[in-house]
């Protein structure tokens, strides 16, 4: 196992911070797994130490067929953020912006080195495609802040590599995950390995998350050079590993295994693993995806659970308002997968409290909530 220890760019007076990548194995293909890019969604974290542990043994076990990184905690910015007890993970205090957005688009300064480059062998345009990347990212000028810095930082581990995962989670959830509709066919085993709910696909969510920043500018170079064989040489995932207070170590070991197992189908490690437990999820449009709001403020009932099928016009959760009495009964306007929850029981106007998964579009644009 290699340490690689990134010293964040514009640490304050007396204090300094740092992104720790750990690196197993060697080989031309490579896996890159990141945790916690939201610093309060600890589950991808906790199953990180898992993987840190199950890699170093299979690493002197000599059973890596490639390069597998691993970067357990993605935003040490976000981790220190706490409020009187509370941790603020998902934003950036100082700019106010979503650590998930925004990432550095590849794909068009790419596509201006490349041009007259790209041919018909498919393995020659990859390399040239990575190594574009990684000159793009260094031409860079220098990083105007420490968001910023971290964000190229993770960027740069991930663009090389042929299988990504961004460890996520919601507020209270069943295992879900984003993808690109032309990938879903090979991540159905990773599904069925975790027990994945249900798969959320578009080929561009708004906003340029991680997953998206890595998978998707290999989509737009294959469109922009027709001509040439370009495959979708990065597999990208944002995987949803249940809800914020899903990090039991029954649940850690549980999605360790099953990823490990999935890199196994998928090449970069050898041995006999496990088949998978559970069938494939069913994937739909993130288009899709209802999100349902309370009409006033109160407490709130939930009726049904996260990983519930229901059916639209079913009721999903009561807010009460104990001083007029008022109480309303808000149902699914889709039928779906109800795979995520709000932890607050209190309605707040513009607050998402439960969110559907239905297999007809319903929105358009930017699809992804800050």
């Amino acid at each position: 196992m290699e340490r690689i220890d990134h010293v964040l760019p514009w640490g304050h007076l007396g204090c300094e911070r740092q992104l720790t990548v750990f690196r197993f194995g060697g080989g031309e293909r490579k896996a890159y797994i990141q945790a916690s890019l939201h610093a309060d969604e600890l589950p991808g974290m906790r199953a990180a130490w898992e993987l840190k542990k199950r890699l170093s043994e299979l690493e002197q076990q000599g059973a890596l067929n490639g390069v597998i990184e691993l970067v357990p905690v993605a935003n040490p910015m976000g981790l220190g953020q706490l409020l009187q007890g509370a941790h603020q993970g998902r934003f950036e205090v100082g700019s106010g912006k979503n650590f998930n957005r925004d990432f550095v688009e590849l794909s068009e300064p790419v596509a201006a080195r490349l041009q007259g480059e790209l041919g018909d062998d498919p393995r020659a345009n990859v390399r040239l495609i990575r190594q574009a990347m990684a000159e793009v990212l260094n031409a860079l000028p220098p990083a105007a802040s420490q968001l910023q810095g971290m964000q190229r930082l993770l960027l740069s581990h991930a663009c090389d590599a042929d299988v990504v995962l961004d460890l996520h989670c919601d507020a209270e959830a069943a295992l879900h995950m984003y993808a690109l509709p032309q990938h879903w066919p090979q991540w159905r085993s990773l599904s069925a390995h975790l027990n994945v709910k249900v798969g959320l696909l578009a080929e561009d969510s708004g906003g340029s998350s991680f997953d998206e920043a890595c998978s998707l500018p290999w989509l737009r170079l294959s469109r922009a050079f027709p001509e040439a064989q370009i495959p979708l040489a990065c597999l990208a995932t944002t995987l949803e590993l249940g809800g914020q207070a899903d990090t039991g170590r029954d649940e850690a070991i549980f999605h360790a295994e099953g990823i490990l197992a999935f890199l196994a189908e998928q090449g970069l490690i050898r041995g006999e693993w496990p088949a998978a437990q559970f069938e494939p999820c069913e994937g739909v449009p993130f288009e899709g995806t209802e999100l349902l709001f309370a009409p006033h403020a109160g407490v709130i009932s939930y009726l049904r659970k996260a990983g519930d099928w229901v059916e639209a016009g079913e009721p999903l959760f009561e807010v009460i308002d104990p001083l007029t009495d008022r109480a309303s009964t808000v149902c699914a306007g889709t039928s779906g997968v109800l795979f995520a929850v709000e932890r607050l029981r209190y309605a707040q106007a513009g607050f998402w409290l439960a969110k559907v998964a239905g297999r007809e579009a319903l929105r358009h644009g930017r699809l992804l909530n800050d």
